[in-house]
């Protein structure tokens, strides 16, 4: 498996030279359509992780891919094949085995009402909490790491990298970060990563990983 990270929320894997794309929001400007894209995960319903005019070029070079997400997603797109999911269900679309946890976004402010969220483990390997820190409860290689977000405090995400203890970890959702602010992430994890025996590695402009 192949993992190509883009800005923000990003990324892809590709496997059997099939690609499977999740959370192309409105942050991830570097994103190139190809035209062996299977199927798209949206992790939620807010524009940095759902962006229907992005949604829509990838369906346009890759009409059988499917879009699967929460209901509140897939209806906001008709005219793309899609598959609504919750919490709890597991979808298999070309090589990939998709498993899915959590079902709430993590609080912003209490006067800020709470919506839907989706982790998402793909392939029993890699898994992304999406915007929460809903655990998967098993056993995880590769773990795409929240590390900052009006709704996260950075011990909060140490702590969530401490109870999955993967054997890599890879930042995301820090579009919001300047390169100081990715630096503080880039100090602060990996101290908490060695400690687990867990490889912190940083991945931006589209570089790629292979496990």
């Amino acid at each position: 498996m192949k993992i190509t990270k883009y800005e923000h929320a990003c990324f892809t894997v590709e496997e059997d030279g099939q690609i499977l794309v999740v959370d192309p929001g409105n942050f991830t400007t570097d994103f190139q359509v190809t035209n062996n894209i299977v199927a798209i995960v949206i992790t939620h319903e807010h524009a940095d992780h759902f962006d229907s005019d992005l949604l829509a070029s990838i369906y346009d070079k890759n009409p059988d891919s499917v879009l699967i997400s929460l209901k509140s997603v897939t209806q906001e797109m008709p005219d793309h094949k899609s598959q609504a999911v919750t919490a709890g269900d597991v979808v298999t679309v070309g090589p990939f085995d998709l498993e899915f946890f959590g079902g709430t976004h993590a609080e912003i402010h209490p006067d800020i009402p709470l919506i839907d969220n989706l982790g998402v483990l793909i392939n029993q390997k890699l898994y992304y909490p999406g915007d929460s820190f809903a655990l998967p409860n098993k056993p995880i290689d590769v773990l795409a790491l929240p590390v900052s977000a009006p709704w996260l405090k950075i011990s909060e995400t140490i702590e969530f990298l401490i109870a999955v203890k993967p054997r890599l970890v890879f930042p995301t959702h820090d579009a919001i970060l300047s390169p100081s602010g990715k630096g503080i992430a880039d100090r602060l994890v990996p101290i908490f990563a060695e400690k687990l025996g867990t490889s912190y590695t940083r991945l931006d402009r589209r570089q790629t990983i292979e496990f």
